[in-house]
């Protein structure tokens, strides 16, 4: 087995109504915290701790999620995550989700925060059944700099994999490296600091929808730039480019308000700590 600094499972199900854990297991610098329901809808709401507070050179993160049929569930982080200097290797995560038939899943971490010379790779495989429905999302922000330079990470790369049905959807890489690329040009950050990534995937998808969501979004476009693309399956992807966190989480939270009163006719919960 693989040395591993933190490992978490996490199997949840639908037991009359409502989002249980079937199986619960951690163990290193990885934690889940007791489920929290928002609202009488059943849906469970899990805080994924790293007691660490930050990820540092070679550090290894596991986890694997799993939802039952019916089974909703909305995950986030307790805190940013946090990649200080990696010296030698690169911090790397990867995590295996998989959807049953019905299932719902919200995974929405707060931030990914890359300090002075960082490297940090992550990669997510999901693998969904047909009905499934999957809402996720990433922030990528600078950390502080003693030289006021604005990336001065090494690396930063995320990578998703969305299966359905065993057959490859959605492959998104995004690599950020400022040594060898000029982070201000045309096709990388173009001038911003903050780059936000959501991906929908849902039978639900309509061209009325991504027209409210265009609209919404659209309010104030001056504070940043923004791309709205159909998946090759039902579904979306929004990108966007900004100068703070909270220009990007706002555009996320229209969407996932949007996303939740067409689709399940609630509010979603609001899980920021701040």
């Amino acid at each position: 087995m693989e040395d591993w600094t933190g490992i978490l499972r996490l199997n949840v199900e639908n037991r009359i109504g409502k989002t249980v854990a079937k199986n619960v297991y951690f163990q290193g610098a990885l934690k889940v915290m007791r489920p929290i329901y928002h609202d009488n809808s059943g849906q469970a709401c899990y805080y994924l701790l790293n007691p660490g507070g930050g990820y540092l050179d070679g550090d290894r993160y596991q986890m694997q999620i799993s939802l039952e049929k019916q089974a909703r569930l909305t995950l986030t982080t307790q805190s940013a995550t946090k990649i200080y200097k990696t010296p030698n290797q690169p911090a790397y995560q990867e995590t295996e989700i998989t959807l049953k038939e019905g299932s719902y899943l919200e995974f929405i971490p707060d931030p990914l925060i890359g300090y002075q010379d960082a490297r940090y790779k992550q990669k997510n495989v999901i693998r969904m059944e047909k009905g499934s429905t999957l809402l996720y999302s990433d922030i990528i922000t600078p950390g502080w700099s003693p030289t006021g330079e604005r990336f001065s990470y090494d690396m930063l790369q995320l990578i998703n994999e969305i299966y359905l049905e065993n057959e490859l959807a959605v492959y998104d890489n995004i690599k950020l490296n400022p040594a060898s690329q000029n982070m201000d040009a045309l096709g990388f950050m173009e001038g911003y600091s903050h780059l936000g990534s959501m991906i929908v995937v849902g039978e639900k998808t309509t061209d009325d929808l991504l027209d409210r969501i265009d609209r919404a979004i659209h309010k104030n476009p001056n504070e940043f730039k923004m791309g709205l693309s159909l998946l090759p399956v039902p579904g979306f992807t929004v990108r966007v480019l900004a100068n703070t966190t909270q220009t990007v989480e706002k555009i996320f939270t229209e969407c996932h308000n949007i996303i939740s009163q067409e689709w399940f006719n609630k509010a979603p919960s609001f899980l920021r700590k701040y």
